[in-house]
């Protein structure tokens, strides 16, 4: 590890434990002993670090190295108590061996015991000091071959430590004491103490404690000494956390840690053992975590960790990747970032400074956001090899802590992590981020550089489907919903009153959760605009969010669960549209709605509640990714509407439409692939006849005609079959395999945008594929792919900013803004199972592909590969496959990923 951003990982081939590293300072080189006592040298001065030389012990087994600083000798003490020398150069044996028994008095006939430590003295690099586990310390002379001076103590040693004067060395023992000896008079310790033994009257010795399993002993200039151990504690304190005891001077100063202690090295202002070593901070490796303690404050304060060692210290419920990012956003997230200190951290800066961070090899930023359980978000720098956290967001702070025994009274559909993160929508351009949680919530983030302290803004929405007890089977359900039946109206009030839920009331129109009433003090960084909450209906929970979408350039906000479709205007405030999916389906006049009969009262089961604890949530995590939330029905021979009629998918891979409407630089490869590619029709009734089933979040109890909302799209497109012009629109994808695209009106002056309401209506414009719709994605009538419009940041509380102009920018796409009266458009539609091209306005299906037939596709894209768009698709199979020429299809790649994927 280096400064923040900079890191190195090897891994040993053999899989051995790692026992002890040691550096060749300055040198770009490390030397590691494994548990197969082998020792190994890295080279870490190359791209990746590789292994120049291994040397196996077969007879011995290792258990302390020494290097000494600029030397070229190691030093190997074995469980045998023998002290090898390896050549650093050439990685051999030199042949010079310490044996145990010549290290001893010879009138001692009792083994002493493994090597435990080696150190070269600081005065003299040419003696050794030699320590065993029974208490014998030797110093022997490297030259002379003979044992200098001896030391016995009746404790055993775990380790020992020098003064840099070489005068004196520390050791610390198994019996929680440390004893300080020096070397004119070796035979008994001149200072022992036991820093956590209570001290006995009558000067009785002090209890034993429990082992001291490492000291170290570092001097100061203008200071007393640092003594710093691990372990030493009193056995009558078992309930004690591990802990690392900091004596300075008179003052003992003892650090819990939260996991075992692994080892600890301090560090010091020069790698020269004869000089004052002035240390200034102390690394200590955790079982899971890694920190750093200052020495410089007298509160010994810990650095706040650049590199998370565990990434999941809360579980991860989703993630989110983005590529070719604004080029300074990494630094702006990082910087807000390193501003969001915790209270207790060190003001210092990260005191290991090693290597440099760049962007890597890659010419463009990329950025991966994870939501986690706790309700946290994570942005981190993948651009580099290894992922570097830039900032944090809390999203559980918009929300009150729930009182103990609260909890239960609106929010017992979830059992633990309320707060869990559902899905992520994030604009890089305008800095809009949006989240959906468990708890049937979504927030919008606006990005600012200043500190705010305001109220949050909270909506509201009922958006709770009835579904008629008696449903059809099946074979008779028919492929599309009859316009001119009289269907279920879906209880769509946008906005609700607050119903106080006692026991044995029905719960109606309470949120999950409960937004802050008060004025909250935002920090600079994602602060929150909006927040929107699904309530309870006549005793029924909100169901999850199962799609969302933000267009920055609209300032509109769309989400969707199993029960319908919700559009948020979160400029001004408002709920534009909450109705159940069946209304899609029905005429664009919403106010005329059929009469229906009050529903039936329904007995209340618990488990058959969506919103479930993560503990039954995360088992359900692979399939829920873009799944149907039902199982498919196969369609019968019902009469198709004729604008639907198009839509008819063959089963070969590609067919052909109308030929008039197709792009002049694509007939070459078509009229080629026509020879390969005989296309046979099928009768209307196979349509989006795939059946699979499979389980969902939705319990088997909701087994009902309950059509999903899986993907939106804001777009400028052609909204209607007639229309010569684009507009605003938001493309709606079910689980059924159904699209509607819905037609936004917005007022055409940008000062009327936050005044004038915008309309919300559906188009009329239905389309089909087979298999849940997954994405939607345009390209023009030259093939290219069309990017939706975006706001230009702007930070919401520069006050210099809104006085000069208040005015929004919005930045269109280039192909779309010069459309003409007659042009065109290609829209790519993917589902689990196959993926089409529609021409809009005309609404005709010129190509379809059936991706798969014996799996389905988790998750598609469509993305820019090589100066071409490309449709990618990754099944559940394993297989990743990427489509190329698009609007036309042609399998490019399919790789087979045999590693399970986990989601």
């Amino acid at each position: 590890l280096g400064r923040p951003g900079v890191d190195c990982y090897c891994q040993h081939e053999s899989g051995a434990a790692v026992l002890q590293l040691q550096f060749l300072i300055n040198e770009g080189a490390l030397v590691s002993a494994s548990s197969d006592d082998t020792l190994h040298l890295w080279n870490l001065r190359q791209k990746k670090p590789a292994i120049l030389h291994s040397l196996k012990f077969n007879r011995e087994r290792i258990t302390y190295c020494h290097l000494p600083f600029q030397s070229k000798w190691l030093y190997v003490g074995t469980e045998r108590g023998n002290t090898h020398i390896v050549n650093i150069e050439s990685f051999i044996l030199s042949g010079y061996v310490i044996m145990w028994n010549k290290a001893i008095e010879l009138s001692t006939k009792t083994h002493p015991g493994p090597v435990v430590h080696l150190s070269d003295s600081p005065r003299d690099e040419g003696k050794l000091l030699i320590g065993y586990e029974n208490g014998t310390v030797v110093f022997w002379d490297l030259k002379s071959k003979r044992a200098e001076l001896r030391v016995y103590y009746d404790e055993a040693i775990h380790s020992i430590d020098w003064h840099h004067e070489g005068k004196q060395f520390m050791c610390s023992h198994s019996d929680g004491s440390l004893t300080l000896w020096n070397l004119k008079s070796p035979s008994r310790p001149f200072q022992t103490t036991i820093p956590h033994g209570k001290i006995q009257r009558e000067g009785r010795k002090s209890e034993s404690c429990k082992p001291i399993l490492k000291v170290e002993y570092k001097t100061c200039k203008n200071s007393e000494p640092f003594i710093i151990f691990s372990g030493g504690l009193s056995y009558d304190k078992a309930c004690r956390r591990p802990s690392l005891t900091i004596m300075h001077g008179k003052a003992i100063t003892v650090l819990e840690m939260d996991h075992p202690i692994v080892e600890f090295l301090t560090l010091c202002e020069t790698p020269y053992p004869n000089e004052f070593q002035e240390p200034y901070a102390v690394v200590v490796l955790l079982e899971k975590d890694l920190i750093v303690v200052d020495l410089t404050q007298s509160n010994f304060p810990i650095f706040e960790n650049p590199y998370p060692m565990d990434i999941h210290e809360s579980p991860v419920t989703c993630t989110a990747y983005f590529a070719d990012c604004p080029p300074d956003l990494i630094l702006v997230l990082y910087s807000i970032g390193v501003k969001h200190k915790k209270q207790g951290y060190s003001n210092k800066e990260w005191p290991i400074s090693g290597g440099a961070w760049n962007l890597g090899a890659q010419t463009y930023p990329e950025i991966i956001i994870t939501g986690h359980a706790d309700g946290s978000i994570k942005f981190w720098d993948a651009s580099a090899i290894t992922l570097q956290m830039l900032y944090k967001l809390k999203t559980s702070k918009v929300f009150e802590k729930q009182k103990v025994g609260e909890g239960k009274q609106t929010c017992e559909i979830v059992e633990e992590d309320p707060f869990a993160i559902q899905m992520i929508y994030w604009c890089p351009e305008s800095r809009i981020f949006c989240v959906s949680g468990v708890s049937a919530y979504v927030i919008i983030y606006r990005f600012s550089r200043y500190e705010i302290t305001t109220e949050i803004v909270s909506l509201e929405v009922r958006l709770q489907y009835d579904v008629e007890d008696i449903t059809p089977e099946p074979e008779t359900s028919p492929p599309f919903p009859d316009l001119s039946a009289q269907l279920p109206s879906s209880r769509s009030l946008s906005g609700s009153t607050n119903t106080v839920a006692s026991e044995g009331v029905t719960k109606d129109s309470i949120p999950c959760l409960n937004v802050k009433t008060r004025p909250v003090r935002m920090p600079p960084g994602y602060q929150a605009e909006l927040v929107i909450q699904l309530v309870w209906v006549d005793g029924e929970p909100p169901q999850q969010i199962t799609s969302l979408a933000v267009s920055s350039a609209y300032g509109i906000v769309a989400f969707g669960n199993c029960n319908g479709l919700a559009v948020v205007d979160f400029i001004q405030k408002t709920v534009l549209l909450s109705m159940g999916t069946i209304d899609l389906y029905r005429s664009s006049d919403l106010y005329q709605r059929q009469p229906r009969s009050p529903r039936k009262n329904k007995q209340f089961i618990a488990d058959n509640f969506c919103m479930r604890g993560l503990s039954n949530f995360y088992p359900d995590l692979t399939k829920r990714i873009r799944t149907s939330y039902q199982s498919l029905t196969e369609l019968n021979d019902s009469p198709v509407p004729l604008e639907l009629e198009r839509c008819k998918s063959p089963t070969s891979g590609l067919a052909t439409r109308t030929p008039e409407s197709t792009p002049d630089f694509y007939k070459n490869e078509i009229s080629a692939m026509r020879q390969r590619n005989q296309v046979h029709h099928l009768p209307e009734n196979r349509e989006n006849s795939y059946n699979r089933s499979r389980s969902s979040s939705i319990s088997s109890i909701d087994k009902d005609s309950k059509e999903a909302i899986t993907a939106l799209y804001f777009m400028e497109s052609f909204a209607r079959k007639n229309d010569s012009t684009i507009s605003p629109c938001l493309f709606v994808g079910t689980s059924l395999g159904m699209v509607v695209i819905i037609s936004l009106n917005l007022p055409l002056a940008d000062e009327q945008r936050f005044t004038e309401p915008v309309v919300v209506l559906p188009s009329g414009t239905f389309l089909s594929l087979k298999g849940a719709v997954l994405t939607f994605s345009c390209m023009d009538r030259t093939g290219g792919l069309m990017q939706p419009p975006y706001e230009v940041w702007r930070d919401p509380n520069n006050i210099d900013e809104n006085e000069k102009s208040w005015r929004r920018k919005l930045v269109m796409n280039s192909s779309s803004a010069s459309q003409e009266i007659g042009d065109h458009q290609y829209t790519i539609i993917c589902s689990e199972k196959q993926a089409k091209v529609f021409s809009l306005p005309s609404q005709t299906c010129l190509y379809v592909h059936n991706i798969t037939e014996t799996s389905f596709i988790l998750q598609a894209n469509v993305v820019v590969m090589c100066n071409s768009a490309c449709l990618a698709c990754f099944c559940a199979n394993g297989h990743i496959m990427i489509m190329r020429y698009l609007p036309s299809y042609k399998l490019s790649g399919n790789h087979n990923n045999n590693k399970k994927v986990q989601f």
